[in-house]
């Protein structure tokens, strides 16, 4: 029978490596409670028109990348590419504008695409990402960048650059398309196939072409900032004044226009040269006026993502090791019956204290315990036999010092269990 592996563009995440994912959520949940956001989860799944609406139909995540399907209802239902339209979804449909604003929600997400998987890169990744309604102000902009930079900041990560843009709103927009298409027509030729479509669709769409030939066109493009209206101006101005007063450092890329249609003013990324072409680690902007293609009164929005599996890539070029919480405090190693049940008895108690402990259930000797309570690296142990019944105490050891330490079996608790095990 010929051996089954995992799907092409997946991978396994092993009990060595999610210890360090598991560590990196908790400080990505600490930081969004610190920020008052709050988590929110929706379907892996959802009716294709959403993200067809809400990413944009001339999109590579639309056009090639989604995995579409129908359910058995005659349904046409996608894998969730990307996390705001679905979050946009739910935010309308459950009425929850009607709560206080601005609201505030972060996630911690699957996503599918369909695209040549490469490293940073794969079919089914991970996303952080967090999205802020109904709160328009300039100060909002900077305050959602300032999540990401303090993230990176917390966990030693400063080798990123945060770069900034404005592509404006409707009105620049217009303006700006007419430049370009102006700009591309003679030379549309050189262009590549798609960007050749792009061209009349979402000409904005080619400054983000990876082909180097099509960026070799794109040198000489007009720039947004040059077309920005005084409002969108004045927005981006502010946006960089508070980033100033955070003391977040940007440099100006007007050459950012991000991969999906329904972002507005504001957009930005935080790039590493650290792990290769897929430089970008956390991208993101405003997206005012989305709620409106989903049947919801009008409410500005902002967000971000971050891929996890870029993100873990990173702090692993930096040379940066997350500190993994203890697998186990003490692992207890019985001999005989009367042993075994004591064992059994004593864990009980100090799991319901909160303590992690463990005992053999394999019958292994003495030797081969000791062993394996150091391969699960075990922060104690503690032979528990008949000599150790007849007293009433058992002696613990600390792996890491070697220090041992007497303690009668009632008076065994996880307080004191912590504090031994430091």
């Amino acid at each position: 029978m010929a051996q089954i592996t995992a799907p092409k563009g997946t991978q396994d995440i092993l009990p060595k490596e999610s210890g360090k994912w598991q560590k990196a959520e908790r400080i990505i949940r600490e930081l969004c409670a610190q920020y008052g956001f709050k988590e929110i989860r929706t379907p892996v799944f959802e009716h294709t028109e959403v993200f067809v609406r809400g990413v944009g139909e001339t999109t590579d995540v639309v056009t090639k990348e989604m995995y579409t399907f129908e359910d058995k209802g005659g349904r046409s239902v996608t894998l969730r590419p990307e996390g705001t339209a679905g979050i946009v979804r739910a935010f309308v449909e459950n009425g929850l504008f009607n709560e206080a604003l601005p609201a505030k929600y972060y996630y911690l997400i699957q996503c599918f695409r369909y695209e040549k998987p490469q490293k940073g890169r794969l079919r089914e990744f991970h996303q952080f990402g967090l999205e802020l309604f109904g709160a328009p102000d300039p100060i909002t902009d900077a305050t959602v960048i300032s999540l990401p930079a303090r993230l990176f900041k917390k966990v030693g990560l400063n080798n990123l650059s945060l770069e900034l843009n404005s592509i404006g709103c409707k009105e620049c927009r217009a303006k700006y398309r007419e430049a370009l298409i102006a700009y591309f027509e003679k030379d549309q030729e050189k262009l590549c196939p798609t960007c050749r479509e792009r061209l009349e669709k979402n000409p904005m769409r080619i400054l983000d072409c990876k082909s180097e030939i099509c960026q070799g066109v794109a040198k000489d493009a007009p720039l947004i900032t040059d077309y920005l209206c005084t409002d969108c101006h004045d927005h981006f101005e502010q946006v960089k004044d508070y980033l100033q007063i955070m003391g977040i450092e940007y440099q100006v890329n007007p050459r950012i226009v991000r991969g999906l249609d329904y972002y507005n003013r504001t957009v930005f990324e935080f790039v590493s040269t650290e792990i290769g072409a897929q430089g970008t680690v956390c991208g993101g902007g405003r997206y005012d006026g989305m709620t409106e293609q989903f049947g919801g009164a009008p409410q500005p929005g902002i967000g971000f993502a971050m891929g996890m599996e870029r993100f873990m890539l990173l702090l692993e070029a930096a040379g940066i090791t997350l500190e993994e919480e203890r697998g186990c405090d003490l692992f207890l190693i019985p001999m005989g019956e009367n042993a075994k049940k004591e064992a059994v008895r004593l864990t009980g108690a100090l799991l319901d204290q909160g303590a992690k402990v463990q005992y053999d259930l394999l019958g292994r000797s003495v030797k081969a315990q000791m062993k394996y309570a150091d391969k699960i690296k075990a922060a104690c142990t503690a032979v528990l036999g008949d000599s150790e019944l007849e007293e009433g105490a058992l002696t613990v050891k600390n792996m890491a010092d070697g220090k041992q330490e007497k303690i009668a079996l009632s008076e065994l608790n996880a307080e004191w269990l912590e504090e031994f095990c430091k």
